[in-house]
């Protein structure tokens, strides 16, 4: 019988991808097989993220209980940005745990276990070694219609509040040519939606092949989404999580040009005040990313935005935060992220002066969380009686006799389809009409 790993996944689809490589990693090596019951593991993996307050407690208090299994012979390896940031201490604190890794050392986990097994003594690994981690990747053993494919790792942008460029390194972009590899072996597994990953995925930047060199001396991701595209069976191009100060004209023009790329985007803006934007070394203005909104739906009027919002920044007074409420009323956005800021040691925001009330805070938080449900259920209704094409994702969570598909503009949709065989339409593109809007989901009928 082949062993078992548990992967534990917090944060980001970055991390999401991460741990999908993780078990890649294992079972072409090892033989692991994914497990989705932690007392049947014989690997315990925790891959962290240490972008919300109190990321390290939490990893600890995971690592308290599980602790019992060690007595079955179960390993225990963290990893992720918590493990980048804490590195040592984590044994120090809990010296059962067997490995602790880095985000570019993932690949290097198998190697890491024998070693602790060797030794008898717990291994750590957090350094960047950049590109080595996609060099030394098995291929995606890929399930369903839709994959994640990470062109770009690390963040140089150095937002005040941000751990990333301290646990992941400096942005390094991945080779154009196995970035395509990789979308081509999944596009030959059935995927038919590919979603690019990065910190900053439209800083991608990459050297073109030689012959490709007369067109440019680097391929952008408007360039990568264009060949993307011509790849055969790849039918939907979304990309996740991009900075409004990369955001050029020529990936503007993209969705111009190419029908492939969903009219959805997710662009963190994380505030409406330039006091506050500065404060934070975001390094735009509310008028600037208004700007880059405007021209993109100029050319995509139905065009889907989510964001993330900051709320409670240091020195944020009342004014601040109604020019936020202001920038969210003018643009709409559509299933956003936000939160209370939360100091991230290490980090220059950290160590700013901060005499706003949690009270105050939480108040904010809530009416601007209001106003975001409000716009995202005038959204939702909008869209009762149009026709959407989707992307069946699979049998529904709910209700199994139902089925699950995702729109362009990335809205959840359950349908009925009565007595037929799920794996007849699962990854296929079907046109629904929106019957029902809920509040993160709509219900339709097929077509």
């Amino acid at each position: 019988m082949n062993p078992k790993v548990f992967i534990k996944t917090f944060g980001c689809q970055m991390n999401e991808y991460d741990s999908d490589k993780m078990v890649d990693v294992l079972h072409s090596t090892q033989g692991y097989e994914k497990t989705l019951n932690v007392d049947e593991a014989d690997l315990i993996v925790f891959n962290t993220c240490s972008v919300r307050e109190k990321a390290q407690e939490k990893v600890f208090s995971d690592l308290g209980r599980v602790k019992h299994l060690k007595k079955k012979g179960v390993k225990i390896a963290v990893g992720g940005c918590v493990a980048s940031q804490e590195g040592g201490a984590i044994i120090d604190r809990a010296p059962f745990v067997d490995v602790v890794f880095g985000p570019q050392t993932l690949h290097r986990l198998p190697a890491l276990l024998d070693e602790g097994a060797r030794t008898k003594r717990p291994q750590i690994d957090i350094t960047f070694p950049e590109i080595e981690k996609f060099d030394h990747l098995p291929p995606a053993r890929q399930e369903g219609a839709s994959a994640f494919v990470s062109i770009m790792e690390g963040c140089s942008k150095y937002c005040s509040y941000c751990v990333v460029p301290y646990t992941r390194g400096e942005e390094f972009s991945r080779p154009l040519d196995d970035v395509l590899t990789e979308i081509a072996g999944l596009s030959t597994q059935g995927v038919k939606e590919i979603t690019l990953l990065g910190q900053n995925v439209n800083a991608y930047r990459a050297p073109m092949a030689p012959m490709m060199a007369g067109r440019s001396e680097m391929a952008d991701l408007a360039f990568l989404i264009e060949l993307t595209a011509q790849l055969p069976g790849i039918e939907r191009i979304r990309f996740t999580t991009s900075h409004p100060n990369e955001f050029t004209p020529r990936l503007i023009e993209a969705y111009g040009k190419e029908p492939k790329l969903v009219s959805h985007l997710h662009l963190p803006v994380q505030h409406g005040s330039d006091k506050i934007l500065m404060a934070m070394k975001r390094g735009y203005t509310a008028l600037e990313y208004k700007s880059t909104i405007k021209k993109l739906r100029a050319i995509r009027p139905d065009l889907s935005l989510s964001s993330d919002f900051i709320v409670g920044f240091p020195g944020e007074s009342e004014d601040d935060f109604n020019k936020m409420m202001g920038l969210i009323e003018d643009l709409y956005f559509d299933a956003s992220f936000s939160f209370i800021f939360s100091p991230r040691p290490g980090t220059p925001a950290a160590n700013l002066h901060d005499d706003t009330p949690h009270e105050i805070k939480l108040r904010r938080l809530q009416a601007l969380q209001a106003l975001l449900d409000t716009h995202v259920k005038a959204i939702g209704e909008s869209l009762v009686g149009q026709h959407r094409r989707v992307l069946v994702e699979g049998p529904s969570k709910k209700d199994p006799q139902e089925f699950m598909a995702r729109t362009e503009c990335n809205r959840v949709v359950n349908f009925a389809v009565g007595p037929r065989d799920p794996a007849s339409i699962t990854g296929q593109m079907l046109e629904v009409k929106i019957t029902q809007a809920f509040a993160h989901s709509l219900r339709a009928e097929l077509v």
